[in-house]
């Protein structure tokens, strides 16, 4: 083949799509090296430091020569049980520590799961507004991803006449997140069981993201769909880390719990990718799910009164309109009454656009809602000391005409 026709990069790969959200950050990063203070609300993250006491089970880890081996492709031992009994504990989901497989943060056990499940042409039904990976990760097990658009009218919650429209003979999956990233938004435990028993009625798989399982306010609750549908268990990955609940996003461990026969395949998989995640994470991770809770509900009333705050400035700028947020540690709110406005000699037509401007003009870093499937709405995270909060919104709200 000549130089003139090679193609250099992989379709599979050159199909993938930026992330806008990395791209924000990057113009983010740029204006704070120039000394610009820039107001992000872009991070998926806690704010909070990890807790000391996990700290220091890592460094007594490192210290161990055992740490400096290759270890078990699934997990050490200690932690796929801890995991399987932190489950049972949190959503009274009964699992055997056969049924998990620790992972390279919650992403690889994203892609793990669909890699494992889907062949090249299945498709998988994608609620969105959706977390900008999912898609990506599907189309890389070369499958199709098929987004359900879901309304502010009924909660960005996907009903069943809309899985029932979006069926195909090719259907393989149906992707699930409660608490929702990046909406917030909490289904119901009548709406968990109704959507786990479409499912099984018509023998689809179901992922469901757990990340933000702690992450719940006002009193609600966020079932856990196997628990909820038993029947399901046998056609259900559930996807988990410890990145939100302990503050640990940086140490890169998740967990995929499925049935035997896909645990075992899809570390079959990993042992061909990564092999074990880092052994010194792992004595970290194994810390955090044996403590209490306190630390997670410390962190949980603080973005509970950072939510409230949030939505209370959002919906005081005109043109701007909000969700109050039901889980999770983010905002969803439209721009549409925004788009089309002159804003600083300027004339945002996408929330694209309007990201950029505000971050030229106000250095505020919001995500666009074209990251998430949902042009017109952006994702600001409440993830951010309280004193950041409220002066990043006031930037916002003065460039916005509020």
């Amino acid at each position: 083949m000549s130089q003139t026709t090679e193609t250099r990069i992989s379709t599979l790969v050159a199909a993938i799509a930026p992330s806008a959200t990395l791209a924000i950050d990057a113009k983010a990063r740029a204006l704070r090296a120039s000394g610009v203070k820039v107001v992000s609300y872009g991070a998926g993250e806690p704010d909070f430091a990890t807790p000391d006491y996990i700290v220091a089970a890592a460094v007594e880890a490192a210290a161990q020569p055992a740490s400096h081996h290759y270890t078990a492709v699934s997990g050490l031992q200690p932690l796929r049980e801890a995991v399987a009994a932190k489950t049972a504990r949190d959503s009274g989901l009964e699992v055997s520590p056969a049924q998990v497989l620790i992972t390279n943060g919650g992403k690889q056990a994203i892609a793990n799961a669909f890699l494992t499940l889907l062949d090249p042409g299945d498709e998988v039904i994608v609620p969105a507004p959706y977390w900008v990976t999912f898609p990506e990760a599907i189309a890389l097990a070369g499958a199709v991803p098929v987004p359900i658009l879901t309304t502010v009218d009924g909660g960005f919650r996907v009903t069943l006449e809309q899985l029932e429209e979006s069926l195909t003979e090719r259907t393989k999956a149906i992707l699930f997140v409660s608490p929702s990233n990046p909406t917030g938004a909490i289904y119901s435990r009548d709406e968990v069981e109704a959507i786990g028993r479409f499912a099984v009625e018509r023998g689809l798989w179901v992922v469901t993201d757990e990340m933000y399982e702690h992450f719940v306010y006002g009193g609600r609750e966020a079932p856990s769909m196997p628990v909820v549908v038993p029947e399901l268990a046998d056609r259900c990955v559930v996807i988990n880390a410890v990145s939100k609940a302990y503050a640990m996003t940086g140490w890169r461990v998740g967990w995929m719990i499925a049935p035997p026969d896909v645990a075992a395949a899809a570390t079959n998989l990993q042992s061909h990718t990564t092999s074990n995640v880092s052994n010194v994470s792992q004595a970290a991770a194994l810390a955090a799910i044996t403590g209490s809770l306190d630390f997670t509900t410390t962190m949980r009333d603080a973005f509970d009164a950072r939510r409230r705050k949030m939505h209370e400035l959002l919906s005081a700028i005109p043109g701007v309109s909000s969700l109050e947020p039901e889980g999770a540690f983010y905002a969803f709110p439209s721009f549409e009454g925004i788009l089309g406005r002159e804003i600083k000699g300027k004339r945002p037509e996408t929330t694209l656009e309007l990201a950029e401007v505000l971050l030229e003009e106000a250095a505020v870093a919001i995500v666009p809602g074209e990251a998430f499937g949902a042009p017109g709405y952006a994702r600001l995270s409440y993830a951010l000391g309280d004193d950041e909060l409220v002066e990043g919104l006031t930037r916002l709200a003065e460039v916005l005409g509020g």
